[in-house]
């Protein structure tokens, strides 16, 4: 792919892409090509087909050819590299979470550095790692397939890339799905949709308060109250005293704050299946007795690539406000007081406060022009990307779309929470093109 698609007869980036065919002798003819598109920024495409690619490929009956690639900057894909140290590339860095006592002093010096070392060594590479540049790069890899439409399954920030490629080329269209979208607002994109966390942890946790105060879990010793309005005091009064003193970890030199209480958490509320695992940390974590095992994903920084990354694509795809840093301090402070599951960290400040831009980016609105080809699956509580937000991309797209809210919680909804009637809306959607007739309810 072109590095600058103005210039494509320019320097050149290698795109990782993968090819399922549809499956003969099924007795389904062939529908065409459906593209998955991945979250994040930084879900690889190639390892999501792999994933999913056998559950898609029966759930349709083999009747498209599936398809992905990996965004430039991700997995197989032209990588670049800001250079970051590794403290600065754990996920609790990346996250801008406060200090224990409230105060952001560290998380400005860190974004400030991070920005820094970005612009210095990132290059143009870094710099062209946008949802636009991989819009494009999607159109290209299907006119490389000989397609004249593509179809499309894009999940959380690849919602919005997809509706983001519905709005640029509406006629390349067939039959597009955006399950779990976050609000589009060109003004924030990124930026709001961290900012609606806040609000998706507290639709989310009482599904997990429900589970872990259930009688059931007495047999499998994850039972953490007696009811459920007593597991949320419980939790976050574990990481209050995290913050305080926190806990030797048997990874040996990162111990367990309630920062990382608070991040495994936020990880945790994606899916049920992650209930447990949460569960066990809370209870080791509580008990002075126990060896306290961190989930994987806090025991090593990120890789340096895949930090450059995260931070690269949400930095450049909008100009952030140049918020001062009082009012960061007092947006955290309110946040803080008012969701205590996220603790100042979704609006709190971010290396995109001080990233140097070559050209004022230019967010694409979402609007209701195009064809009425689009099925959107959403949770009612959803922990990243909430249902207030997504009701906003599907005001943005008018009749183009249909939305189907399902009672399930959760992030990632097809195929992914065993929830059948989200399941069979997308599935007869994308064999029959048939739609609920307007917006339509699933129960759990």
């Amino acid at each position: 792919m072109p590095l600058d698609h103005a210039d494509p007869a320019g320097r050149q980036l290698d795109i990782a892409v993968t090819r399922l065919p549809a499956a003969q002798g099924t007795g389904n003819a062939r529908r065409g090509t459906l593209i998955v598109i991945p979250g994040g920024p930084g879900g690889s495409g190639v390892q999501r087909l792999t994933q999913k690619g056998a559950a898609l490929r029966k759930e349709l009956g083999g009747a498209y050819d599936l398809v992905a690639m990996d965004p430039r900057g991700v997995g197989g894909s032209t990588t670049a590299s800001c250079g970051l140290a590794p403290e600065d590339r754990h996920l609790t860095s990346l996250r801008s979470w406060p200090a224990a006592d409230g105060s952001i002093g560290e998380n400005i010096a860190r974004s400030r550095r991070t920005a820094a070392a970005c612009a210095r060594n990132g290059g143009p590479v870094l710099r062209s790692f946008t949802t636009a540049n991989q819009v494009r790069d999607m159109d290209r890899f299907r006119a490389a397939l000989g397609e004249e439409k593509l179809s499309a399954w894009g999940v959380s920030y690849g919602a919005y890339v997809g509706a983001v490629y519905a709005q640029s080329f509406p006629e390349r269209t067939d039959r597009w799905v955006l399950d779990s979208s976050g609000d589009p607002d060109p003004r924030k994109v990124a930026r709001g949709w961290l900012a609606n966390m806040s609000r998706g942890a507290d639709d989310r946790f009482p599904d997990f308060a429900a589970w872990a105060a259930h009688p059931d879990r007495d047999r499998e010793g994850l039972r953490l109250a007696q009811r459920a309005e007593d597991v949320r005091p419980l939790v976050t009064g574990l990481a209050a005293a995290l913050d305080r003193a926190p806990r030797a970890s048997t990874t040996p030199g990162i111990p367990l704050t309630g920062n990382g209480l608070r991040q495994a958490l936020q990880n945790a509320l994606y899916a049920d299946a992650a209930f447990p695992a949460l569960a066990r940390l809370v209870r080791t974590a509580d008990d002075p007795a126990a060896d306290v095992a961190l989930p994987p994903e806090l025991t090593r920084p990120v890789p340096d690539t895949d930090a450059a990354l995260m931070v690269a694509v949400v930095c450049n795809d909008v100009a952030w406000p140049r918020t001062s840093m009082g009012d960061y301090r007092r947006a955290v402070a309110a946040d803080r007081a008012a969701h205590p599951l996220t603790a100042g960290m979704p609006v709190n400040v971010m290396p995109c406060s001080f990233w140097k831009h070559d050209t004022t980016p230019k967010p694409v609105r979402i609007t209701p022009a195009g064809p009425s080809n689009i099925l959107m699956l959403q949770s009612r509580r959803d922990p990243a990307t909430p249902l207030s937000g997504a009701l906003k991309m599907r005001a943005a797209l008018g009749d183009r779309a249909r939305l189907v809210t399902v009672e399930q919680g959760g992030h990632g909804l097809y195929l992914g929470t065993g929830n059948a009637c989200g399941n069979r809306a997308v599935t007869t959607f994308l064999t029959t093109g048939k739609r609920p007739a307007q917006d339509a309810h699933c129960p759990n």
